[in-house]
């Protein structure tokens, strides 16, 4: 990945982002609500972590047939991506709650995705919300050689397959989490020295990373295998599905809001200049799905008004559904994009399309 230094423009001949935050701010004062989280998401932060625990306190206390223990594990899958999109995404954004030390409460959720909360913050904080669909500085279309999200990225023979393939390794996102992913970026952070405020002491977070760890695979392995007497194949299996589960949901949400063809990926000139100030940037490269879908905004955690989020990342989830109109009659006004799919359904046959196309044979090697 190059590393070389972007700057966004700092022009804004037409005042759109003073405008639109203004009237954001208006909204909120006027109504005399917070910006931060209210009792709809600490009450469903109950809910997901209830998907996430109680499904795993029977599997190991009840007597059941194998294939319900399966579908409970399918069931965890379902509340950890839950966790993740709705407590532990708004945590790390400090939006969950005006007081800081339960943001960090409830940001440190991650550990039980098998996630570390300062790799996920320079990665997601930094790097996706600084440098959206910028080809070498975001990592969220950064996929390796076996999945070209990107037009800039290489192309190899295998991309010809990737619409068919990529769904079975959007499964792997948290597993890679656990195993891998998780040291390479430390690693790779440390170095360069990123972080989302004060950098780190680099021994406390290796450190930290480590036995955080250590925690999760004895929780999660060791203690049933050993403790319980669960056969060590059968705690394998509920923990591949689980992780595949949760893996799928979240990779499928995050891909149809930049990786589909109303979203561009603009690279920088020769100098690392953008054409356009961060905020307007945000309009060219992210997209909303199923904006109107109540059941999709609730459980995904907002992340369905992904315009909003990128624009607004201090703002909780909860109040994006509101805003929605304020940002997109402000966008049209100034003659920006407001790109949106009206269902789900449309957003994930874009997506797949677009891999078809990421997928051919350029005319001309990026």
């Amino acid at each position: 990945m190059s590393h070389k230094q972007v700057t966004f423009s700092r022009t804004d001949s037409t005042h759109f982002f003073k405008t639109l935050n203004k009237r954001v701010n208006q909204y909120f004062k006027d109504n005399k609500v917070v910006k931060t989280g209210n009792w709809k998401l600490y009450s469903k932060a109950i809910v997901m972590f209830s998907l996430f625990f109680i499904p795993l306190v029977l599997i190991l206390t009840v007597d059941m047939p194998q294939w319900a223990m399966l579908l409970l594990t399918v069931v965890i899958g379902i509340g950890m991506a839950g966790v993740g999109m709705n407590v532990m995404h708004d945590s790390n954004h400090d939006s969950f709650s005006s007081k800081k030390w339960v943001n960090k409460l409830m940001g440190s959720s991650i550990y039980i995705l098998a996630g570390n909360v300062y790799n996920w913050k320079v990665q997601h904080n930094v790097l996706h919300h600084t440098f959206t669909n910028i080809q070498g500085q975001d990592e969220d279309i950064d996929a390796g050689r076996i999945i070209r999200f990107s037009k800039h990225s290489k192309w190899f023979n295998i991309h010809k397959f990737q619409k068919y393939y990529s769904f079975a390794l959007y499964g792997l996102l948290t597993i890679n989490w656990a195993i891998t992913t998780d040291f390479k970026q430390m690693h790779s952070y440390l170095k360069r020295k990123l972080s989302y405020g004060k950098f780190p002491n680099p021994v406390t977070e290796w450190t930290k990373l480590v036995i955080s760890k250590i925690i999760y695979y004895s929780v999660w392995i060791v203690l049933p295998i050993l403790v319980l007497n669960i056969v060590w194949w059968k705690v394998l299996i509920g923990f591949f599905v689980m992780h595949y589960t949760a893996g799928i949901i979240l990779s499928v949400v995050f891909q149809l809001a930049h990786v589909v063809p109303k979203t561009e990926m603009p690279l920088p000139d020769e100098n690392g200049n953008m054409k356009h100030t961060w905020a307007v940037h945000q309009f060219y490269t992210t997209a909303n799905f199923a904006p109107t879908n109540k059941f999709v905004s609730w459980y995904t955690g907002g992340l369905n008004h992904q315009v909003e989020h990128h624009v607004f990342p201090h703002i909780s989830h909860i109040h994006y559904g509101k805003i929605a109109k304020i940002v997109k009659e402000t966008a049209l006004e100034f003659n920006l994009p407001y790109n949106e799919y009206k269902t789900m359904r449309r957003a994930i046959i874009e997506h797949f399309n677009q891999l078809k196309v990421l997928g051919e044979q350029p005319v001309v090697a990026p």
